[in-house]
């Protein structure tokens, strides 16, 4: 049985990921549009940084395997999140794929597995794999190349790693192990 997609946009007109907030209280989404029709995804940083690598690891391989095809190339002005930024669904899984005969990249995202508490019932269930939400978004490849540069940006762009210990660094600093002793053995 083929899934159901709750949002299906077989050609995107933008398609974007960013970030709305404060580095350190960002909330980064993946945001599709089609004519009036939006999508908005919710999803983590990691899963931005990690989709951004993706798009461009595809688009070197399709080069490498169609060298006929011009090379993707992101617009000078990047998309941004069209406002309001309504949130459809926190993601939990990304796919991407080629539709070699529409040559037309393909982003699946599928939400992250949740509970439903019934009002009258305190028990609680999880919805299965074909009850969850999902999107299907068909984009050129310039349009994915321009949401991976975007999403990079919007990745780079938040606070700081501490050279000593890797984690990140608020306004007002932070609590670093490798400066207090914590980070070595005690040795007597």
């Amino acid at each position: 049985m083929a899934p159901h997609f709750t949002y299906d946009f077989d050609s995107v007109t933008h398609i974007v990921a960013d970030a709305i907030g404060q580095p350190g209280r960002r909330t980064f989404f993946l945001q599709a549009r089609q004519g009036r029709r939006v999508a908005s995804l919710v999803m983590e940083k990691q899963q931005v940084a990690a989709l951004a690598a993706s798009i461009l690891q595809l688009l070197d391989e399709l080069q490498a395997q169609h060298p006929e095809l011009k090379p993707a190339e992101a617009p000078k002005q990047l998309p941004r999140l069209v406002e309001p930024v309504d949130p459809a669904f926190r993601v939990g899984q990304l796919g991407l794929g080629y539709d070699e005969d529409e040559d037309l990249m393909v982003l699946v995202a599928q939400a992250l597995p949740t509970t439903e508490t019934d009002e009258n019932d305190e028990a609680s269930t999880v919805l299965t794999v074909d009850d969850l939400p999902r999107a299907r978004f068909f984009a050129t490849r310039d349009q994915m190349r321009a949401l991976s540069e975007k999403a990079m940006r919007a990745v780079e762009s938040g606070r700081p790693d501490c050279p000593l210990c890797g984690r990140p660094i608020d306004a007002a600093g932070h609590f670093c192990p490798r400066t207090n002793g914590h980070a070595y053995p005690l040795a007597f």
